[in-house]
C-alpha cells in the first residue's frame, strides 16, 4: 500500500516524464482526427475533450477534425432511409447530404460546449466557412456516389487566425466546390489535408484499432514506430488492407507533404492522447518521415 507521500511522488514523476514532450511540442500545431467509438461513448467523449483541452493549456496548438459517420447512419435510419455504400464509401444523395450537414454541425457545437465548459475558447466551423475546404466531386472507381468531395484546396489562414486569437478550432468535414455546392468529405481526408496545409508537427488519428501490426492476426506484433519506407513495404506485402489501407496512404501523403509525425491510436483507451504524447512508452503506431529521428519508445529499440 503506497503512502500519501509516495502517491504524490508518483504524480510528480509523471509530470517530469511529460516535460521533454511539452518542450518538443510547445507552440506547435497538433491536428487530432476524432472519430470511431470514442465519439459514441459519452465517457470516452469527455476524456478525449479533456485531453485536447489539457494540450491547449500546456502550450500546444490543437485542431480537432471530427467525423460522425455512425451518427449520420443512425439519423438516416431514424427518418426511414437506408444507408448506401459503394466500395466502402457512403453514397450521399441530396437528402443524405442534408442529414450529414445537420448531424456534423450538431456534433461540432456539442464539442465546442464541452471544451468551453473546461475553460478554453473554441469555435466550430465547417469546411464551407471561409471556404476552408474547397473540393471537387469524388468518384469511386468511376462510380457516381453523389455529393462526396475530394479536397483540392485548404484555406489554412482561417484556422491559423483562430489559433492566433487563442481559439481551439473544431472542424466538420463538409466542403464546397467552385459552384458553392455542398459535399460530404471523408474525415480522415480532411484531417490529412488540414495537417499538411498548417504544417502540423503531429497528426493523431483516434480510431477503433490499436495501430499497425506486422501480422494483423497477432496483437503482439504491434509496431510502435514505423518509417514511411517500411509502411510502404507492409502495404506492398499485403500486411495492411481493408479500411487501414486508405488511412495509411493518407498518413504517408501527409508526412511527404511536411507533417512530422502521424500517430494511429485506439480512441477507446481512456486518455489515449495524454498517454501517447506525454509518456516515454506511448501507445499505438507512429509513422514518421524516413529522415525523422525516433522520439518515443526508446526503451523498446
Amino acid at each position: 500500500m503506497l503512502s500519501e507521500m509516495e502517491k504524490l511522488q508518483e504524480k510528480a514523476n509523471v509530470l517530469i516524464e511529460a516535460l521533454p514532450y511539452i518542450q518538443k511540442f510547445n507552440r506547435k500545431i497538433i491536428v487530432v482526427k476524432y472519430g470511431g467509438s470514442a465519439m459514441i461513448d459519452e465517457e470516452l467523449q469527455k476524456n478525449v475533450i479533456k485531453d485536447v483541452t489539457l494540450l491547449k493549456l500546456s502550450g500546444f496548438k490543437p485542431i480537432i477534425v471530427h467525423g460522425g459517420g455512425k451518427e449520420i447512419s443512425r439519423w438516416i435510419s431514424k427518418v426511414g432511409m437506408e444507408p448506401k455504400f459503394v466500395n466502402g464509401l457512403r453514397v450521399t444523395d441530396e437528402a443524405t447530404m442534408e442529414i450529414a450537414e445537420m448531424v456534423l454541425g450538431r456534433v461540432g457545437k456539442k464539442l465546442v460546449a464541452m471544451v468551453e465548459e473546461l475553460g478554453v475558447k473554441a469555435v466550430s466551423v465547417t469546411g464551407k466557412d471561409g471556404q476552408l475546404l474547397e473540393c471537387e466531386k469524388k468518384y469511386s472507381k468511376g462510380q457516381d456516389i453523389g455529393y462526396v468531395g475530394d479536397i483540392v484546396n485548404v484555406n489554412e489562414k482561417l484556422l491559423l487566425d483562430l489559433i492566433e486569437k487563442d481559439y481551439l478550432p473544431i472542424v466538420s468535414p463538409i466542403g464546397m466546390d467552385k459552384e458553392f455546392k455542398s459535399y460530404n468529405i471523408n474525415a480522415d481526408d480532411a484531417a490529412c489535408a488540414i495537417a499538411k496545409a498548417v504544417k502540423a508537427e503531429k497528426l493523431a488519428f483516434l480510431t477503433d484499432i490499436s495501430g499497425v501490426y506486422k501480422n494483423p492476426d497477432d496483437p503482439s506484433t504491434l509496431i510502435p514506430e514505423l518509417y514511411v519506407r517500411d509502411a510502404k513495404k507492409l502495404m506492398e506485402a499485403g500486411n495492411i488492407g481493408g479500411g487501414m489501407l486508405p488511412k495509411i496512404s493518407n498518413c504517408i501523403d501527409a508526412i511527404e507533404k511536411g507533417v512530422s509525425r502521424v500517430q494511429i491510436m485506439d480512441g477507446r483507451i481512456r486518455h489515449c492522447l495524454l498517454l501517447e504524447i506525454f509518456t516515454n512508452k506511448g501507445i499505438g503506431t507512429a509513422i514518421l518521415n524516413d529522415n525523422e529521428e525516433k522520439f518515443y519508445h526508446e526503451a523498446n529499440d
